[in-house]
């Protein structure tokens, strides 16, 4: 077909979207075929048999959600009681791009040679980062990630800091013993990650850790960071912590959070 079209005197290569019609930012749609044709692709599971019914009360869900030309793409039996549907539409509302905000974390970021020369300077010992998943999550992943020398996407982790001394506590550790730890290492910032998600669970045990921390006598005002999947900073802040971080996040920005944070609490920088 290629070949045809060329002896065709047909463009045989598609214009490249920086050359199609530009998207009005202010009414903001999902793009399918064109811009602003609000095509969508939607995922979910009803907890009905798989068959004609189940794929016509798909069809009609995705409407009451706003759909319009609702096409049931695919379904599948998923045991005897539940169906699986991939369904396409269209969607006519819009948004406002250029008004989202997305709260983060106020720190400048910095290289390791930059942290470490910093620590140096300013705090002159090394900070201690104790890290873990706690309660029943059995990830460690994300917690590796930031931890581990190796670190992520070629940027080290914490352990390879001469300014930072890091201990990696790994996979479900329960929150006293991770809080006993830490009053045991005299740690000046506690990272926890979590993956398990279902029902918020990574948030109700976040909130309960930031409380038995306040009680803690024996820990100095630890910095509180949290990590994972589901993770951003105005969850974490609402639960009690100082940061929240997402996937993609590098050891460097975390480490330069901590040690920008660490200073300010201190006055000694800034």
């Amino acid at each position: 077909m290629e070949r045809l079209k060329s002896w065709l005197g047909l463009s045989t290569k598609k214009p490249p979207l920086t050359t199609l019609a530009k998207p009005n930012l202010s009414r903001l749609k999902p793009y399918g075929d064109h811009i602003d044709d609000g095509a969508m692709q939607l995922s979910f599971t009803l907890p009905v048999p798989c068959n004609d019914k189940a794929r016509e009360a798909a069809r009609l869900y995705a409407e009451k959600l706003g759909l319009k030309d609702v096409h049931v793409a695919h379904t599948e039996a998923m045991e005897t009681q539940f169906t699986f549907f991939v369904v396409y539409g269209f969607s006519k509302h819009t948004l406002d791009f250029s008004a989202i905000h997305v709260p983060k974390p106020k720190y400048q970021i910095r290289s390791l040679g930059e942290i470490d020369e910093l620590i140096a300077q300013e705090v002159k010992r090394k900070l201690v980062v104790v890290g873990a998943t706690t309660g029943s999550d059995a990830h460690t992943v994300g917690l590796d990630a930031i931890m581990n020398m190796k670190g992520y996407k070629g940027d080290y982790g914490l352990e390879r800091y001469e300014g930072i001394k890091a201990y990696n506590l790994r996979s479900q550790v329960d929150n006293r013993e991770l809080i006993a730890k830490a009053a045991q290492f005299q740690a000046d910032a506690i990272l926890v990650s979590q993956l398990v998600t279902q029902q918020n669970q990574h948030l109700k045990n976040l909130k309960e850790l930031a409380q038995l921390v306040k009680k803690e006598r024996n820990l100095r005002h630890p910095i509180l960071v949290a990590g994972g999947p589901r993770m951003d900073h105005e969850a974490a802040k609402k639960v009690g912590f100082d940061a929240g971080f997402g996937p993609g996040t590098l050891p460097s920005e975390v480490a330069s959070f901590i040690v920008e944070e660490f200073l300010k609490r201190h006055k000694k920088h800034g």
